[in-house]
């Protein structure tokens, strides 16, 4: 539904910038989240967190006149409303109409695409001399990595709206970009490798991922299992990991951090039925369940695993990233003990929604579709959907 246009309010509304909103809610505030989308908007993908409580009233009802006063019986006279919209104007509209009625309101800047474009370095704690980061976006809970070692860096799975942030931020560290690498094709997000390519770095893919149909072959490297990628002092040792697609391949930094893509989560396992659909997603549990039982749980229980997702039911780490060692996972999850039949049961069992536009993302990330920059960061739009459920498959 598009947006009309709004009166001026006569109330001066002030303006939450995105990464503020996000700083109060991980520092714990009580922040209180007015969304004013439809409904549908608000279920698909929205603001949340443990200190988060939100109230969905569509625009409309406040530009037909007021809406009904148990709406306004639900909103706090003690703290300030966050008013929420998709670009940042019927939100400013509605904060002004709060704010006549003596409630202290303001409104997210450019909405949910301000909030789409949070993006958030962690560093995490691992038995290397190398910096691994981790960047969270919690709009959608993708997730790439920079490891820095000695002047050189390297960035997985890239997202190609922050492009210039991974640069940026090499730089910042005393390093140079030498590596893009993505550990498949990606169905939630545009990969950020072929721009980076463009800056002079230089794009790494999964042999098996290229051999899917990726049109830019002739422009990237090829890993194989075991290849690895020195950066600096370090390296970067290509884990061949299928399942969640044909391609997967996970990066081993340093033996000391895994980098799994959408193999392994902190909180739970990759879907299977992304690449070849509800047919095909039997055969890709059973070649997830052997990867992970052959090339992944071997690894020493102190290896820290880093996915390329994160979900509403994940926890962080003391450091602040969405990790956890492999002895751990072996401990908290029951997915990662159960026997073949009983695991390829349980990720066939509740599969979320498949991500949103998924099939031109990947269309995409193979190269066979052109997008502008809007074009892809639109196509993003929304949650990820990547894991096999959108509840924690761990235990306390």
């Amino acid at each position: 539904m598009s947006e009309p246009e709004f009166p001026t309010p006569d109330a001066e509304v002030d303006s939450i910038e995105p990464e503020t909103l996000r700083e109060r809610i991980d520092a714990g505030a009580d922040v209180f989240v007015l969304d004013t989308r439809v409904p549908d908007d608000v279920e698909e993908w929205a603001i949340d967190g443990e200190s988060v409580e939100s109230l969905n009233v569509p625009y409309f009802e406040f530009l037909a006149g007021e809406p009904g006063e148990e709406v306004f019986e639900q909103l706090p006279n003690d703290r300030e409303i966050a008013v929420v919209c998709a670009k940042g104007e019927s939100s400013e509209y509605v904060a002004g109409e709060l704010i006549e009625r003596g409630y202290d309101a303001a409104h997210l800047e450019d909405g949910m695409r301000g909030w789409a474009r949070v993006f958030e370095y962690r560093e995490i704690d691992a038995a290397t001399d190398a910096t691994v980061a981790q960047y969270q976006r919690p709009s959608s809970g993708c997730m790439s990595y920079l490891v820095v070692s000695d002047g050189e860096a390297a960035v997985v799975d890239p997202l190609r709206a922050f492009t210039d942030t991974y640069l940026q931020d090499a730089e910042a560290l005393g390093a140079d970009l030498t590596y893009a690498i993505d550990t498949h094709v990606h169905a939630d997000h545009v990969s950020g490798v072929r721009e980076l390519i463009d800056e002079g770095v230089e794009g790494v893919l999964p042999a098996a991922a290229i051999d899917r149909g990726v049109t830019y072959d002739d422009a990237v490297t090829a890993a194989e299992d075991g290849d690895a990628f020195a950066v600096g002092d370090v390296e970067i040792e290509a884990v061949f990991t299928p399942g969640h697609t044909s391609g997967m391949t996970s990066y081993l930094v340093d033996d000391a951090v895994l980098l799994t893509g959408d193999g392994l989560f902190a909180e739970s396992v990759a879907r299977p039925d992304l690449e070849d659909g509800d047919e095909g997603a039997p055969d890709a549990a059973r070649q997830l369940y052997e990867s992970l039982q052959e090339r992944v749980l071997p690894l020493d229980d102190d290896i820290v695993v880093g996915g390329a997702h994160f979900s509403d039911a994940a926890d962080t780490r003391e450091d602040g990233t969405y990790t956890e060692t492999i002895g751990n996972l072996t401990e908290r999850m029951d997915a990662l003990t159960m026997d073949e039949d009983e695991f390829v049961d349980l990720v066939l069992s509740d599969v979320p929604p498949r991500p949103a536009n998924y099939e031109e993302v990947i269309a995409t990330n193979l190269g066979r579709a052109d997008r502008t920059d809007q074009e892809a960061f639109e196509l993003e739009l929304g949650p990820n959907n990547c894991a096999a459920s959108s509840d924690a498959m761990t235990s306390d």
